[in-house]
């Protein structure tokens, strides 16, 4: 419902918009040791769900923009 009224075309529930911010924090490269008191995962081994995500994110941008390489 409150996406609905901010103009979000996603349902953003609490754990996703958590995920989402963490998945976030990772690829702006974020140490672990920083996230974790903010993430209430009591290891950083918990964390990793997080930077397997921004990696496949990082291979799909570069799958879209590896053509454009001017070599």
């Amino acid at each position: 419902r409150y996406a609905a009224q901010a103009g979000l075309a996603h349902n953003m529930a609490p754990h996703r918009l958590r995920h989402f911010l963490f998945t976030w924090l990772k690829t702006q490269g974020i140490d672990d040791a920083l996230i974790q008191p903010y993430s209430g995962h009591h290891s950083r081994t918990s964390l990793e769900i997080y930077s397997k995500i921004a990696l496949t994110t990082a291979q799909h941008t570069y799958d879209e923009i590896i053509d454009q390489f001017p070599v």
